[in-house]
């Protein structure tokens, strides 16, 4: 029977088995560096996209909380309101307690009624002298919400609402 391996066989230097072992290990470390270098690659984007994603995530996050907080703002404006006399505030500038401290907001307010005689505080600008009833005693409110903090957004989010409210 024939011994088909050549285990033990030490292989003489001018053969052509002994370059084709040559070129077989030469080989094998070219394509181990290519497998290094595209498993590399392919972290390196991975880890590219985890932090753009996280951005992303944190972003929309405060940008959703500039959103329910301008309406929050329009609630507050309306209580300040409903304990001054009429058309005495015209603007606020405010800011949430601790945890929300990186928010400005403001809220600029122009009054509706069908008569200027309600507003004998406010200026020419702060009201509207309308016609209809229906719309008598109403606010236009214009609540801007902004971050300009970079430590927590990584570019300034700012939200703007509109909005009438009835007094």
């Amino acid at each position: 029977m024939q011994r088909k391996n050549n285990i033990l066989k030490t292989p003489c230097l001018h053969s052509s088995s002994a370059s084709q072992t040559r070129n077989k290990r030469g080989f094998a470390i070219i394509m181990a560096m290519s497998v290094i270098v595209i498993i590399g690659t392919v972290m390196a984007l991975s880890l590219a996209l985890t932090n753009k994603t996280t951005k992303q995530t944190a972003d929309l996050y405060v940008y959703e909380q500039a959103v329910l907080l301008s309406k929050s703002a329009a609630e507050y404006a309306l209580l300040r309101i409903s304990q001054a006399t009429p058309c005495s505030i015209n603007n606020l500038t405010f800011s949430p307690p601790a945890p929300l401290d990186y928010y400005d907001i403001t809220v600029d307010m122009r009054y509706v009624y069908d008569s200027a005689a309600i507003c004998t505080n406010g200026g020419a600008t702060s009201y509207f002298v309308i016609s209809t009833p229906e719309s008598n005693g109403s606010v236009l409110m214009d609540i801007t919400v902004e971050v300009d903090d970079a430590t927590i957004v990584s570019e300034p989010i700012r939200y703007f609402r509109r909005s009438i409210q009835k007094l």
